[in-house]
């Protein structure tokens, strides 16, 4: 395999590991952006958007090496879909005089990129170390039983 198929093998996983680190550091560097985003039952915000900001960092740092990309897609997956409730808090909660401010049109039109990035780990969780992975995606393949045409036991 020459070097450039390397890379472009390795380059979505490698992607979206920026992608969640740069998410991170800014959770951790500007944690009074993302603080109303937090439900006050879950108590002070601060620490919310703290950890969600090391888990970010954590996925990220699981997707860089191919051993363990399967894990850190997965984690990816879980994380994006639970952080969905606060972008859609905050599309809701956007600052403006009427519904279809600049700011609420841009959290607005945010919240359908959630699925593709939950696809897109999904993805990078199913390829691992970037070998393909057998038909079942994610799932075990069934066990054959006796008789089955594909049984070569029987």
């Amino acid at each position: 395999m020459t070097t450039g198929a390397a890379a472009r093998r390795h380059l979505p996983a490698l992607a979206l590991a920026g992608l969640l680190g740069a998410a991170g550091v800014l959770h951790l560097r500007r944690p009074a952006v993302f603080e109303p985003l937090i439900p006050a039952a879950l108590g002070p915000a601060r620490p919310w958007v703290l950890g969600s900001g090391v888990a970010e960092l954590a996925c990220a740092a699981l997707l860089v090496p191919p051993a363990a990309r399967r894990l850190g897609g997965l984690a990816s997956a879980a994380l994006l879909v639970a952080v969905l409730p606060g972008n859609a808090k905050m599309a809701l909660d956007a600052d403006g005089s009427g519904p279809w401010t600049r700011d609420r049109r841009v959290t607005l039109l945010r919240l359908p990129l959630q699925a593709p990035l939950v696809a897109w780990a999904l993805a990078v969780a199913r390829h691992g170390a970037g070998t393909t992975p057998p038909s079942g995606a994610l799932l075990p393949r069934p066990a054959r039983r006796r008789g089955d045409v594909s049984d070569d036991r029987a």
